[in-house]
């Protein structure tokens, strides 16, 4: 169609004569634009943006929390994966211990190869992403990191400088990394089945899709305490590529004869009021038998909420677990831990863990210890709503 040209040197001349009204209306096009492509790019999926992100990186560090555990290995194991098909140099990376008989036996079947860090210097990369915890912590200098990228299930104000994916809702990281890998196609590779013969231009080794079913039901209690649809929906996207023997040795791991005296130990030594059971085990050389002892609490009739702790180090631990609505663990052991001088702890509404110094500086500058019957008696307090 010809426009004549009349009409173009009448709109000519109305330019020529109002300026401002020709700037204005650029800039609302301008505007609407810039809009228009900002809307698409947050509408991208997630696990779009990530691997658009690990694209730009020609290497990348995948931390986890300073203890972890199989959600945390696996949501490493799903994003370093991401990050080595397009084409990053990948080193995994945790702060702490590993010494949970199912944290070692994850780590041992699946042949998962993780560094050290004790120090900031330690960590292999610039950038780094973080999985299943939202501010790095566990090492000197800590504090000085600016993680490119996080990816978590947990409360807490921490982020991504480029990408952040925290999502509560959900029972395991591992599910959102799942979802990651299903945003940009990537294919689950039966344990019988090599990555090669995949017609897709991302895969899901079977090791990893192992790894990352096992987080997410040992996050979940096996999708029944906390999971959400979208667990089950990642539960369902990964078991193409699940390795049966593989997943049950991880599973169903030795247990050390310690572990097995401190859970004995928390049920014989049990207080129970109501529906709420706290136990105190003493002194106590595995750490991790803690939490093993709450979960074996949990078992006994009638009892909604659970806490358990023991003294390793010159340190109280907590752990709790709940089933009942009334009663937020997580905030439950953070209020009991940072009423006390270099407390800390947190978690979910279903469980939640902390430590309490036994030794502290009391207000005359003297060292006080706290009393352990007074601990369970402010734990009950806290679990029935009066700390």
């Amino acid at each position: 169609m010809q426009v004549p040209w009349g009409g173009v040197r009448d709109v000519v001349d109305a330019a020529r004569a109002n300026p401002e009204a020709v700037a204005a209306a650029f800039g609302v096009l301008l505007v609407v634009a810039l809009g228009g492509y900002g809307l698409l790019r947050y509408r991208r999926p997630p696990g779009v943006r990530l691997r658009r992100l690990l694209d730009e990186l020609d290497e990348v560090v995948v931390l986890t929390h300073p203890t972890p555990d199989p959600d945390a290995m696996a949501s490493a194991m799903g994003v370093g994966t991401l990050a080595e098909q397009v084409g990053a140099d990948v080193t995994l990376q945790y702060s702490g211990s590993i010494r949970h008989q199912e944290n070692r036996a994850f780590r041992t079947v699946l042949d998962l190869e993780m560094d050290h860090v004790e120090d900031v210097s330690d960590l292999a990369a610039e950038a780094v992403v973080l999985v299943d915890h939202n501010e790095p912590r566990g090492f000197e200098g800590d504090d000085g990191v600016e993680p490119v990228a996080v990816v978590d299930h947990h409360p807490g104000s921490g982020g991504g400088e480029a990408f952040t994916d925290v999502r509560t809702d959900y029972g395991a990281a591992a599910s959102i990394v799942a979802e990651h890998l299903s945003d940009v196609g990537a294919v689950p590779v039966p344990p019988d089945q090599h990555a090669s013969e995949a017609d897709a231009d991302f895969t899901v080794p079977s090791g990893v899709a192992t790894g990352l079913l096992y987080g997410l039901l040992s996050d979940t209690d096996r999708l029944t305490n906390g999971a959400s649809a979208a667990d089950f929906d990642a539960a369902s996207y990964l078991y193409p590529g699940v390795d049966d023997e593989l997943l049950n040795r991880i599973a169903n791991p030795q247990v050390g004869s310690d572990v097995l005296e401190t859970k004995a130990r928390a049920i014989a030594g049990r207080e129970v009021r109501g529906s709420f059971a706290v136990s105190d085990v003493g002194s106590i050389e595995n750490v991790d038998a803690i939490p093993q002892a709450a979960d074996e609490l949990m078992r006994l009739e009638g009892v909604t909420a659970v806490v358990v702790c023991g003294e390793c180090d010159g340190v109280v631990r907590l752990s709790g677990r709940s089933r009942d609505d009334r009663v937020h663990m997580g905030r439950i052991i953070g209020s009991l831990a940072d009423g006390c001088p270099g407390g800390s702890g947190g978690g979910h509404s279903r469980m939640g863990a902390g430590q309490i110094p036994v030794a502290r500086t009391d207000g005359d500058g003297g060292i006080s210890e706290p009393e352990r019957t007074d601990l369970a008696d402010r734990v009950f307090d806290a679990l029935n709503g009066e700390g």
